[in-house]
């Protein structure tokens, strides 16, 4: 946990903080968030649902975090995604009164905590809950039986508080311009677009001393169907392409049983290794619908292009024609398109570089730290 202070503008420097995030189980994109924002408050205690201390004390110590009632349920750490509807109680149940300033980051329930009328509450959406809104007819289609019957009894319910909580939020902050335009369309509100922090300092370090791309395409990804990996695997089965694939999840046999002989998985990848694979590949895959995508970041970081589903927070961070290229439609034959229309143009690795430290974290900071003292002198 990052310890030194950063020097905070005299209208937050005095200020009371807390931090509210969704759960705290595994590392990810918005626990990233939610890390950058202890740095700008040390001090600040994270109130969360359920609190998995193996995987995070190392990030965020247990002293710092107050859980809910949820905590103590048996097994709540490895299900807690299937006790959405006990979500609602356990944010509402934090008394948060002493506090000047609540900070919540919110793909889930976590906007919906209350506050008094004294306290300013900032709300940085990862994205309205996408089983509820955007994505609940899909999650219906992939779902079992007793899972859609549960899903169908709870979620009109859910939708309902999701929308009234909007009203709590003094203050929306959205990852992208496609999550801000969910916010306005589910909580009728206005959100300022500030993107999330990536560790491009840390993917910037890839030596571009060769500069002849390597003779694969890279794709890193969850193993889960809306991921759409079954594009990319199917496309470079097409064209012939030799394509490595890093990650795990769900989908792990079915994609492995698609795939040809010019398709490699590696399995999940520590840190070093990854930014060998992206550094020494010819282009990144991102053949999904993401809310932004940290990856095709990571990847620019390291000088590559991105190929990219033209949809979605990819629109935010690749430039078509300069960064990367975007194929129109998730379908095999745009992205074979796509990936045609890359091997017939060329790219700048440097300048891919410097285009990649606009989403660094030392830019998520300063972005926070303004809009936080605005809401503090408007």
């Amino acid at each position: 946990m990052h310890t030194n202070k950063i020097d905070l503008p005299e209208t937050l420097k005095h200020k009371k903080v807390a931090i509210v995030h969704d759960w705290l189980t595994v590392y990810g994109g918005a626990e990233r968030v939610v890390e950058e924002f202890c740095k700008i408050f040390p001090d600040a205690p994270i109130y969360t649902t359920v609190y998995n201390r193996k995987n995070m004390e190392s990030i965020f110590p247990p002293e710092k975090v107050k859980t809910s009632y949820m905590q103590r349920i048996p097994g709540s750490q490895k299900l807690y995604t299937k006790m959405l509807h006990l979500m609602p109680r356990a944010f509402e149940s934090f008394d948060l009164s002493e506090y000047d300033l609540v900070l919540s980051s919110s793909s889930s329930c976590a906007k919906g905590v209350l506050t008094t009328a004294e306290t300013k509450h900032v709300s940085y959406i990862h994205t309205p809950m996408r089983y509820a809104w955007d994505l609940y007819h899909e999650y219906m289609r992939s779902s079992g039986t007793i899972t859609r019957m549960a899903m169908r009894n709870i979620l009109p319910k859910i939708r309902e508080w999701d929308a009234l909580t909007g009203l709590r939020v003094d203050s929306f902050l959205a990852n992208s311009s496609i999550t801000a335009k969910r916010v306005e369309k589910v909580y009728r509100r206005k959100a300022k677009v500030i993107f999330p922090p990536v560790n491009t300092g840390f993917f910037g370090e890839a030596d571009l001393s060769q500069n002849e791309m390597g003779d694969y395409y890279f794709l890193l990804s969850r193993f889960v169907p809306y991921k759409r990996i079954d594009l990319a695997i199917q496309a470079c089965n097409k064209l012939g392409r030799k394509l490595i694939i890093a990650g795990d999840g769900g989908q792990r046999k079915e994609l492995k049983a698609m795939a040809g002989p010019t398709i490699e998985f590696t399995g999940r990848l520590g840190d070093n290794e990854t930014r060998k694979y992206y550094q020494n590949s010819r282009a990144f895959l991102f053949p999904g619908y993401e809310d932004f995508g940290i990856t095709p970041v990571e990847a620019m970081s390291c000088g590559i292009p991105v190929i990219a589903y033209g949809k979605g927070g990819a629109l935010d961070s690749v430039i078509h024609g300069k960064t990367g290229v975007y194929f129109p439609e998730q379908t095999v034959e745009s992205l074979i398109e796509g990936i045609e229309e890359f091997e017939s143009s060329s790219f700048n690795r440097e300048e891919i570089k410097v285009h990649a430290t606009t989403f660094s974290p030392e830019r998520f900071r300063g972005e926070i730290i303004h809009h936080l003292s605005e809401v503090f002198t408007s």
